[in-house]
C-alpha cells in the first residue's frame, strides 16, 4: 500500500489565553491519499482551521505528529519548511487574499516568482484559462466579482501544481452558482492535477463533493462518513 500523502497521528493542540491553556484539537487523526477530497465540517470554533493550518504546516502540533508523504513536518528545517509550503502545498481563503495592486495575472505568478522557478507568465496565463478567466488577466481585483476572485486564487493556489491544496470555507462568501463553480474547480484539482484537497466547510453543498467528511465537536472527531 502506498504511504498516504498526508496524515495525522493523534495530534493535539494547546494554546494560551491570557496565561490559562486552551485545548482546541484532542487527538485528531487522519489520512488522506492523493487525488482524494476530504471535508471537515462542523461549528465555528470546533478547530478547522486550526486544523489546516496544521496540516498545510502553517503550525505545529502541540503533540502527535503530521505527516506529508511519510515525513513529519516537525522534522523539517526553516528552509525545508519554505520550500514545502512554496513547491508543495497551496493555500485557499474565504476573503481570496489576492494582492489588491497586482493584476489578476500577476497574482496567479507570484508563488512561482517567490520560488524563482522558470516559466512563471506562462504557467500562470495556463492556470487562468483553466478556471475560465483567460480574459481578465490585466484585470485588478476590485475589477472582478467574488466568484471571479475565488477563481483567481484557486489559479493562484494550483499554478506550482502543488501536491496538497488546503481550502478553508473557500465558497462561504460566494453566491449558489458561483461557489458551484469552485466546488467543480476543486474537484477537479484533485482528479485531473492529483492533489490531495483538505476543505473546511459550512456547507453541504461543499462537503458533498468530498470522499471523506469528517465532522469535528469541541477539537474532536465526532464522526466519519466515506462515500
Amino acid at each position: 500500500m502506498p504511504t498516504p500523502r498526508l496524515e495525522l497521528h493523534a495530534v493535539s493542540k494547546t494554546y494560551s489565553n491570557e496565561g490559562q491553556p486552551v485545548q482546541v484539537l484532542h487527538e485528531i487523526s487522519l489520512a488522506a491519499e492523493a487525488g482524494t477530497v476530504t471535508a471537515l465540517l462542523g461549528r465555528s470554533g470546533c478547530g478547522k482551521t486550526t486544523l489546516l493550518n496544521l496540516a498545510g504546516a502553517m503550525d505545529f502540533p502541540t503533540s502527535g505528529e503530521v505527516l506529508i508523504d511519510g515525513r513529519s513536518t516537525r522534522s523539517l528545517s526553516e528552509p525545508e519548511l519554505t520550500l514545502l509550503r512554496r513547491r508543495r502545498v497551496g493555500f485557499i481563503f474565504q476573503f481570496f487574499q489576492l494582492l489588491p495592486t497586482l493584476t489578476a495575472i500577476e497574482n496567479i505568478e507570484l508563488p512561482l516568482l517567490l520560488a524563482r522557478a522558470p516559466g512563471a507568465r506562462r504557467a500562470a496565463l495556463d492556470r487562468l484559462a483553466w478556471v475560465g478567466l483567460p480574459e481578465k488577466a490585466a484585470s485588478l481585483p476590485y475589477q472582478l466579482s467574488g466568484g471571479q476572485m475565488q477563481r483567481v486564487a484557486i489559479a493562484r493556489a494550483l499554478v506550482h501544481s502543488p501536491d496538497l491544496l488546503i481550502a478553508d470555507e473557500p465558497t462561504g462568501n460566494l453566491d449558489t452558482a458561483s461557489g458551484d463553480q469552485v466546488l467543480a474547480l476543486l474537484r477537479e484539482a484533485a482528479s485531473r492535477f492529483g492533489a490531495t484537497v483538505l476543505l473546511a466547510t459550512h456547507s453541504a453543498e461543499a462537503a458533498a463533493i468530498a470522499s471523506v467528511r469528517i465532522r469535528l465537536r469541541d477539537g474532536r472527531i465526532e464522526s466519519v462518513e466515506r462515500a
